[in-house]
């Protein structure tokens, strides 16, 4: 009875303080040695109610780092009179509901560009004959979103419920001006298309990257049990595809990156390039933040590159 009552120890109060102004909000009391960050955020918002747990970060100092939801107060040292630091991270929303307006946008605007609406081409968009390549670059647009919205809905497993409601109309931005600007070109009455040979080698890439990034998603899937937050290291299976896990961290990506360079070189156009180079700088950054992670979540973590195999 005298080590459960050392280890399960009452914190009679722990004082919260703004992560931002460093000004004092409120304390919490009832909260054991056992408790989670996730107590604690619900405990915050029983007197803050706008603060519902997914719109809260923890952290043990005030510019420090954002604390997991399973973090345990014992583990992290918090006793009674300890102090912990809240971000309010604003309105929220639904990784769901973000990814299905980025991918959605995307492939339906483009779809009533390739119909070469008045609006963008005035009245002798329809005059003239679409290319081959404008048909294949249409497909290759569609299959590319949709795709990643049947994945959205029946794939990805996500360690976070929601993010910043600001961020869809930033990604939205992103992803269907830079449709909107491909796609104008691609149409275009007066687009040159390319050789067939470099058509069909490059549609031939873009499928292959497709598959491989698919490929990527699903052994990702399959990691994390259905309904937790388990990491793993990464390794590839008996799908082939999935052999650039021994090069790469974050192989999805570079399978993503390939899939635009295929893009581009199959439509020559240079707004896709821009597309593609774009989405490789933002994939990058990414790349490098998770094989960071990595590296220092897994000690025996295998030598790998985060991106670019030998490269980045």
């Amino acid at each position: 009875p005298g080590t459960h009552w050392r280890e399960v120890m009452e914190i009679e109060k722990l004082d919260i303080y703004n992560a931002k102004s460093g000004k004092f909000v409120t304390s919490l009391y009832g909260l054991k040695s056992t408790s989670t960050i996730l107590d604690v955020k619900k405990s915050v918002q029983q007197q803050k109610t706008v603060l519902h747990p997914g719109r809260q970060e923890v952290r043990l100092e005030q510019k420090g780092k954002s604390l997991q939801d399973s973090d345990v107060l014992q583990k992290l040292g918090i006793r009674s009179d300890s102090k912990l630091y809240v971000k309010d991270l604003g309105p929220q929303i639904g990784w769901k509901t973000v990814f299905f307006a980025e991918y959605a946008g995307p492939m339906l605007l483009y779809l009533w560009i390739y119909q070469r609406p008045w609006l963008f081409y005035g009245d002798k968009g329809h005059s003239s004959p679409i290319s081959l390549c404008t048909h294949i670059a249409a497909g290759c647009w569609t299959f590319h979103y949709a795709k990643r919205l049947l994945e959205t809905q029946f794939v990805h497993r996500f360690s976070h419920g929601t993010m910043p409601l600001f961020n869809l109309f930033k990604n939205c931005t992103y992803y269907w001006g830079f449709t909107a600007y491909v796609a104008y070109h691609v149409n275009h009455p007066l687009f040159t298309p390319p050789s067939n040979l470099q058509l069909y080698a490059a549609l031939a890439a873009f499928l292959l990257c497709e598959f491989g990034n698919f490929s990527i998603h699903m052994a990702l899937r399959n990691l994390r049990p259905p309904g937790s937050k388990e990491r793993k290291i990464p390794y590839p299976d008996s799908n082939p595809m999935t052999q650039l896990f021994n090069a790469v961290s974050c192989p999805n990506y570079t399978y993503e990156f390939g899939s635009w360079v295929a893009f581009t070189v199959m439509t020559q156009c240079l707004p896709a390039g821009m597309f593609a180079l774009a989405g490789f700088y933002q994939m990058a950054v990414w790349a490098l933040g998770k094989h960071r992670s990595y590296k220092k979540d897994f000690k025996n973590y295998p030598q790998r590159k985060a991106i670019l195999p030998f490269l980045l």
